[in-house]
C-alpha cells in the first residue's frame, strides 16, 4: 500500500479498477451478490469493507486485478501484487446491497441505455418479479434484524405507464407489510407528472428519477428513446411531492463528457433540491461493444477523477445546504458503487 494513501484514495483505487480474484479454497462465509441492475448488474460479487468504507466488487476465482489474501484471524488485499488494503472485511447483502432489500422487477426494457446491462442479460440470469414473488422476498428480508430499508426499481416494460402501475401496485403492498416506519425508495421512468404524487401516496419515502448524464449530446447517443427535458421536469415536480434531499438521480461520468458539464449537472440539480448520485461508468463484456459503437473508445476510469469530482460535488452540495446523509433508501444510503461525499468524507 503506498505511504500515507487516504481511505478515499483506496476505495477510488477499487471502484476504478476491475475483479478481486478469491482463492480457490476460500469459502465466503454467506452467498455472493447476483445483481441484475446497476453498474454491477450480470456479476457475482461481494461487499467488501475497510476503514469505514465500503464497495461492491465482481469476484472471480480465475483472475483479478486484486486478489483476496486469507490468513489465520483476518482477511486482506492485494492490487497487482502488492499490499493494498492490510484487513478487509466482508459484509452480506441483503437483496442487491447491505441492509436494504433492494429489489428490481424487471430487466427486459424497451429503451436501450448503452451503459445498462440489465436488458442485455442472458435469459438465465433474468427474475421478472411479480407481486407474489415481491411478497416472498420482503418476508424474507424482514426476518433479517439488518434490514434498514425497502427499495423498489425495474426495467420498462412495454410502457412507463404501465410499470408505474406495476411499481405503484409493488410499493402499496411493501407498505402494508413494513408499517409506517420503514424507508421505502422508488426508482421508475417518469413520463406522467402525476404518477410521482402517486408513489408518494403508496407510501414512498424516497425517489430517484436518472438522468444519467448532463451532457445532452452524450444522452442523445446513449439513451437516445429517453426524454431528458421530460427528466428534469420530472426532478423538479418530485422536490415538490417529496422534498428538498428526498429526491435523488444518477449521473454517469466517463462517456466523454466534460468535469465542467458534469458539476454543472450537479449544481443544476441540487438548486432543484436534488443529491445527485455520482457514478463512474463500469465497462464490461456486456456494454462494451453498444458503448464503443455509441461513443466510440472508452477512455479508462481513473481514480484522481473519481476524487476530484466527489470533492466538488461536496463543495457544490454545502453551497445549497444538501447532503446525501438526508437519504434513508438507494444509492447514498448503500455507498458501494460510488464515494458518497459526507459518508466516505
Amino acid at each position: 500500500m503506498a505511504p500515507g494513501m487516504s481511505s478515499i484514495e483506496k476505495k477510488a483505487i477499487l471502484l476504478a479498477g476491475g475483479k478481486v480474484r478469491l482463492p480457490t479454497d476460500y469459502h465466503p462465509p454467506f452467498r455472493a451478490s447476483r445483481s441484475t441492475a446497476g453498474p454491477g448488474a450480470g456479476s457475482t460479487s461481494m461487499v467488501f469493507c475497510f476503514e469505514g468504507l465500503r464497495v461492491k466488487k465482481a469476484i472471480s476465482r480465475e483472475e483479478g486485478e486484486f486478489e483476496l489474501v486469507v490468513h489465520p484471524d483476518h482477511l486482506s488485499l492485494t492490487h497487482h501484487g502488492m499490499p493494498f488494503l492490510d484487513i478487509v472485511e466482508m459484509q452480506p447483502t441483503i437483496y442487491h446491497c447491505p441492509e436494504q432489500a433492494f429489489i428490481n422487477l424487471h430487466q427486459e426494457c424497451i429503451y436501450d441505455c448503452k451503459f445498462c446491462t440489465s436488458p442485455r442479460l442472458p435469459r438465465d440470469t433474468t427474475k421478472n418479479l411479480d407481486k407474489e414473488k415481491v411478497r416472498r422476498m420482503i418476508e424474507s428480508a424482514l426476518e433479517n434484524p439488518d434490514l434498514k430499508a425497502i427499495a423498489i426499481t425495474s426495467a420498462v416494460v412495454g410502457s412507463p405507464e404501465r410499470t408505474s402501475e406495476e411499481m405503484l401496485e409493488v410499493v402499496r403492498m411493501v407498505r402494508e407489510m413494513v408499517g409506517p416506519d420503514m424507508p421505502i425508495g422508488v426508482e421508475p421512468y417518469i413520463s406522467r407528472l402525476e404518477d410521482i404524487d402517486r408513489f408518494r401516496e403508496a407510501g414512498a419515502n424516497e425517489i430517484k428519477l436518472n438522468i444519467e448524464t448532463f451532457d445532452k449530446e452524450i444522452f442523445r447517443k446513449v439513451c437516445g428513446d429517453m426524454d431528458i427535458d421530460n427528466i428534469l421536469r420530472s426532478l423538479q415536480h418530485a422536490v415538490k411531492v417529496f422534498g428538498r434531499g428526498k429526491v435523488t438521480s444518477n449521473i454517469i461520468f466517463g462517456m466523454g463528457e466534460t468535469d465542467e458539464n458534469v458539476l454543472e449537472g450537479v449544481e443544476d440539480l441540487a438548486g432543484m433540491g436534488v443529491v445527485v448520485s455520482l457514478r463512474p461508468l463500469r465497462v464490461n463484456d456486456i456494454n462494451r461493444k453498444p458503448l464503443i459503437e455509441a461513443l466510440g473508445e472508452i477512455e479508462p476510469m481513473t481514480p484522481e477523477r473519481i476524487i476530484r469530482l466527489s470533492k466538488a460535488a461536496k463543495a457544490i452540495y454545502s453551497k445549497y445546504g444538501l447532503t446525501p446523509l438526508s437519504y434513508e433508501t438507494m444509492c447514498h444510503r448503500c455507498r458501494c458503487c460510488d464515494i458518497v461525499p459526507f459518508a466516505d468524507f
